[in-house]
């Protein structure tokens, strides 16, 4: 049980009516609060609930359309997610009860002060490093325009300008990350076909690759409904039309691809998490035809060359920069 469950289960008195969980982790919790239905924006938790507790989750950007006496919001990682999901639950929660729970080195105190927008809070528990707080919604905001938060920017690549919109909670929110800008330098002589923008953010490589190859296919695939959203909105401001998926990880791709492009963040929330990287490397060769490429941008400290000769052939290293390198790899 995550303990962020835990905490709210120590409180399950106040939980048994009709019950939203924002961003609820993949546990049992569902289980044992059976008037709750969940919101998730995470393309694997969702798969996992749908399995165990089918109908009860609700996957996208804007919560679901039922109506619900109260809200819990498992804290994300960004603030500027937070601000929008508080926005959106609190204008549907007029009177009633808005309750925030996430662990303390999350920021959960420092989040507490941006509930305070709509009412008085008050701390309910602290307990396996993890706070739960609770406010009546005083204060209930028009429902937020999540278009409207969107961050505008324009990159000058060689080809001309590239227009990206990025959402809150997507990687590099507003702004080109180093090694995307390292990787844009290196999307040619890429083979004919297929190509894939795995862990596609905002939509920075994809859109750049349709944009060089018009008569490839082009899918961009990540596992956060809010990339997904950002993708769409980047292609469209570009006039480019591409394949825009929601999954986790590279078993959610499609097969036969020409190329894997990639710049596979390695932090879920506050923690290092690995595995959907080392994963692309151990089955990417699955998703690849024969000569099909697989390259990727990463920090130079982490060891992936191993694992990618071991899983698909001999690793080159096209460029080094900034911490950064660019690996590429072929399937024989």
């Amino acid at each position: 049980m995550d303990p962020r469950s835990e905490v709210l289960l120590r409180q399950a008195e106040l939980f048994g009516g009709p019950l939203l969980l924002a961003g609820l982790p993949a546990d049992d919790l569902l289980g044992r609060l059976p008037q709750a239905r969940g919101w998730s924006w995470h393309a694997g938790e969702q798969a996992l609930l749908a399995t165990r507790f089918a109908g009860r989750s609700h996957f996208g950007v804007t919560p679901p359309a039922e109506d619900f006496a109260a809200a819990v919001l498992f804290l994300p990682k960004s603030r500027e997610l937070t601000d929008y999901l508080l926005s959106a639950l609190a204008a549907r929660l007029a009177g009633r009860q808005l309750f925030l729970v996430g662990e303390k080195r999350a920021g959960i105190e420092r989040a507490a002060k941006q509930l305070a927008a709509f009412g008085r809070t008050r701390k309910l528990d602290s307990a396996r490093h993890c706070q739960l707080w609770q406010l009546t919604v005083e204060n209930a905001p028009a429902t937020p325009d999540l278009d409207a938060l969107a961050r505008h920017y324009s990159l000058p690549l060689s080809d001309g300008p590239l227009s990206v919109i990025s959402l809150p909670g997507v990687f590099s929110h507003g702004r080109l990350d180093i090694g995307s800008a390292l990787l844009l330098e290196h999307l040619d002589q890429l083979p004919a076909g297929h190509l894939l923008d795995f862990g596609c953010g905002a939509g920075v490589i994809g859109a750049a690759l349709k944009r060089r190859y018009p008569e490839s296919q082009v899918t961009l695939l990540d596992v956060d409904a809010f990339a997904v959203a950002s993708s769409r909105l980047t292609l469209a401001a570009n006039g480019l039309e591409a394949n825009v998926i929601s999954g986790d990880g590279i078993a959610a791709a499609p097969q036969g691809l020409a190329a894997i492009l990639s710049n596979p963040p390695f932090h879920q929330g506050v923690h290092t998490h690995y595995q959907a990287t080392e994963n692309l490397l151990r089955h990417a060769a699955e998703h690849l035809e024969r000569h099909g490429q697989l390259r990727l941008v990463a920090n130079s400290f982490l060891k992936y060359p191993p694992l990618i000769e071991q899983h698909l052939g001999p690793c080159h290293t096209l460029a080094e920069a900034k911490g950064f390198r660019i690996y590429s790899a072929s399937k024989p």
